[in-house]
């Protein structure tokens, strides 16, 4: 690593670290229904907004009304947005006369942005018409993450609550993700980047010549306030087919720099605000310190293997040593602008979170380097994660360590004063086991069924590492592609397409339900027998069934994929 690389990681740390700090007691005091700093603005249109809506927002809902406001509120919102698609051509802000989506791709993609995946089996630029970018996929970006807060923060009064039946009102949760996080900052952020020169427009494509002489289509757009709710919504979905490696979308290293932090801090922030939602702020740290001692790992691993460059190239003489003047290491896929260090780190963090958004090819990656980003999506959205669905995503993890270490000690298992019992326990399973499912089931039908294995561009362990690539991404939501799969077909849009609504609403309701049970439970105090968790050990254990977790479950996949095309690098030198 160069010493450029090493003062942009601090600084990208340091920054993060004091933007999640305020963004995570303003949350809880959001969601706690406290005044704030915006509410003299945005306390009035709330109130319009209900009444417009005719939602009563004193009203509280349990768990099973709760999860059917969910369940309802983003079935219409995919059903407008599939209408939207399949009728594009005839609605306004469409200069390139582009035409309407087939059923199975507007299908994919109506489910890839209600599911916050934001999954792109298709090139933005010549498929989708402005009107489909704003007011279709757009809004699901607000909606989506909005409804990540929503359930996360029912989680939280899941445990705060005392001898209760309801968590909330979904509706007035999601309004206030929307309206008081959402909004502001991605209204900040696309002025920003739009300064930075990332367009937003409603023209139609430039015609431009080229220094050969040929006649090129420039697209532009709506593109700033896309990108901006992109990245903060862990989202990841671009406007155009190169993602974040477009010069559009990402112009300047000062953009690059802002649109990385833009990608963990939400999630990060969440988990300050469960802190201080629970009242004790070391449990909120001690998430964090998991998550991040996990994101710190993979990083390092991912630089190695992209910096270490590739083995089979050792026979040829060519120095891939990285220094001040010398890119080196692994550069193919990769643009000139960011490097090594700025592919690895934007790949680990862009799956680490369930955001997508790429500035590399990830099946471009050496075999180790791509593990990486493969591996961060097989556990689940834990290491930071989505929006809202990191938290309720670790808490599922947490509840199975304090089962490990309640049977370690033979007591009953207790978290923030709340016995869990064998019903939390079994729908934390539940839902802990869908993953693997999706993943390892749909996955391995895709490969085995003729019109799934037509969509590799590859055979052998890379063919096998681009499939189940595509299924993890589906199935934790995240949408970040490998890059050398076929994915626009009838049989890949329509099984990843299922594959993200288990992976978004299956998890959803088992998470929902375990709120709900444990609101309704008393606080038990603290005693000498309680496991605490706060500490170091709790946070090595908590660690180590994540890791446990997604390399037991998932071992002979990545033996069979990214372990095994990496030892044949040695096997196989260039000649």
């Amino acid at each position: 690593m160069n010493t450029n690389d090493l003062y942009q990681f601090i600084a990208f740390a340091g920054v993060t670290i004091l933007l999640m700090l305020p963004l995570g007691l303003y949350m809880a005091r959001v969601f706690n229904g406290e005044p704030t700093w915006a509410g003299k603005i945005l306390d009035p249109v709330e109130g319009l907004i209900y009444r417009i809506s005719g939602v009563r927002a004193a009203e509280q809902q349990n768990w099973s009304q709760y999860a059917g406001a969910v369940i309802v509120f983003n079935a219409v919102g995919a059903a407008v947005l599939f209408l939207i698609l399949m009728h594009q051509d005839i609605l306004p802000w469409n200069p390139q006369n582009l035409p309407g989506l087939s059923v199975d791709l507007a299908f994919n993609v109506a489910v890839s942005f209600i599911t916050n995946t934001d999954w792109q089996s298709y090139s933005g630029e010549t498929t989708l018409s402005y009107f489909s970018q704003m007011l279709g996929l757009t809004v699901q970006n607000f909606l989506s993450p909005a409804t990540g807060f929503a359930v996360a923060i029912a989680v939280v009064r899941g445990f705060v609550r005392k001898e209760k039946a309801t968590l909330g009102n979904f509706y007035v949760d999601v309004t206030r993700a929307t309206l008081y996080v959402l909004l502001p900052l991605a209204l900040l952020f696309a002025i920003f980047l739009m300064w930075q020169g990332v367009p937003q427009n409603m023209q139609p494509y430039v015609q431009g010549t080229t220094v050969e002489g040929v006649q090129q289509s420039i697209a532009q757009g709506p593109v700033a306030s896309q990108i901006a709710i992109k990245m903060l919504g862990s989202n990841g979905g671009g406007f155009f087919n190169a993602n974040a490696a477009h010069p559009y979308e990402n112009p300047t290293p000062l953009s690059n720099f802002f649109q990385l932090i833009s990608i963990i801090v939400l999630s990060a922030a969440l988990v300050v605000t469960f802190g201080k939602m629970v009242g004790d702020k070391r449990q909120g740290w001690a998430l964090l310190a998991s998550m991040t001692i996990l994101f710190l790992v993979l990083l390092v691993i991912c630089y190695l293997a992209e910096a270490g460059g590739n083995p089979s190239f050792a026979s040829l003489g060519i120095d891939q040593t990285i220094t001040d003047n010398n890119p080196g290491g692994n550069m193919e896929g990769k643009d000139v602008r960011f490097g090594i260090f700025n592919s690895a780190l934007w790949a680990t963090a862009t799956t680490a979170t369930s955001d997508g958004a790429v500035i590399a090819m990830h099946d471009s990656f050496t075999p180790l380097g791509s593990l990486v980003p493969l591996f961060s999506m097989l556990v689940g959205e834990v290491i930071y994660g989505g929006v809202g669905c990191g938290l309720y995503g670790i808490l599922i993890y947490v509840l199975i360590t304090v089962f490990i270490a309640g049977l370690m000690v033979g007591r009953t298992p207790e978290y923030l004063g709340k016995k869990i019992e064998a019903r939390e326990v079994t729908l934390a399973v539940i839902a802990m086991l869908l993953y693997p499912i999706c993943v390892l089931g749909f996955g391995v039908m895709a490969l085995l069924l003729p019109e799934g294995a037509k969509s590799l561009s590859a055979t052998g362990p890379h063919g096998l590492t681009q499939m189940i690539y595509a299924y993890a991404s589906a199935a934790a939501n995240n949408g970040s592609a490998f890059a050398g799969l076929n994915a626009n077909t009838v049989f890949q849009n329509i099984m990843i397409g299922i594959v993200m609504l288990i992976g978004r609403f299956g998890v959803i309701i088992p998470v929902l339900a375990i709120a709900g049970s444990l609101a309704k439970k008393k606080i038990t105090p603290a005693s000498n027998g309680t496991f605490p968790t706060h500490g170091l050990m709790f946070i090595v254990l908590l660690t180590s069934v994540i890791i446990m977790f997604g390399g037991l479950t998932y071992f002979p996949a990545l033996a069979l994929g990214p372990i095994a095309e990496h030892l044949s690098l040695f096997t196989h030198p260039v000649m």
